[in-house]
């Protein structure tokens, strides 16, 4: 393993934390627009429907996979042009 893919993972780590809290503040943002609930529907919530839990949980992935590898590659790009080196 090369020095720059060494140094990397604490940026890597930090991103992928940062990630995720964007990621959720935009779950939450898009979820207004779908349900007036201010609460976003868990998989043992009783009182919400199954589309209603399995639409938010598909909604969620799909935006913390987006936003994930979006930060991910941003990173990764940042690093190439800063060392020359690809980190992956």
């Amino acid at each position: 393993m090369n020095a720059v893919k060494i140094a990397y993972k604490p940026v890597g780590l930090t991103l992928g934390i940062l990630s995720g809290v964007l990621a959720e503040r935009l779950f939450r943002r898009a979820w207004r627009l779908i349900d007036d609930e201010e609460e976003t529907p868990g998989a043992t919530d009783e009182d919400r429907s199954w589309q209603a839990v399995l639409l938010a949980a598909a909604l969620q992935g799909a935006i913390l996979a987006g936003v994930r590898a979006a930060v991910d590659r941003a990173g990764a790009t940042a690093t190439r042009r800063v060392t020359g080196t690809w980190p992956g």
